[in-house]
């Protein structure tokens, strides 16, 4: 992999508040396959690098430094990012952990409402 790779992965982690630690649990990773690849010890396989594109939610052409611009969300799964989104969840109270799936929900009725609405 070539700098651009590893100095993206470490940017685009640190830009989104997360540690190696918590990159490697979004992404079903070991937080050492993290810290190799942000130092270039290691590279990636092709399945990993789709692993951190989807965890991190941007493209892998970015990573890769193909493209400039990070294409946050675009053909990307909702699954990593809920995964992210909701990466310190399991330390909520159940009172305000049913607080969030309460406005999780909201925001779904709201967002369908407008789907419809757009028809």
């Amino acid at each position: 992999m070539t700098e651009i790779f590893k100095d993206r992965l470490k940017k685009t982690r640190e830009s989104k508040g997360l540690t190696q630690s918590e990159l490697a649990a979004i992404a079903g990773l070991q937080a050492a396959a993290i810290s190799h690849f942000e130092t270039g010890q290691r590279s990636p396989s092709f399945d990993n690098l789709r692993k951190l594109s989807d965890a991190l939610t941007v493209s892998v052409d970015y990573l890769l430094g193909r493209i400039d611009e990070e294409q946050h969300g675009q053909g990307l799964s909702a699954a990593p990012r809920a995964k992210q989104l909701f990466r310190h969840a399991e330390n909520l109270s159940e009172q305000s952990f049913e607080l969030l799936e309460s406005m999780a929900k909201t925001l779904w009725e709201k967002e369908s409402q407008r789907k419809s609405g757009d028809k």
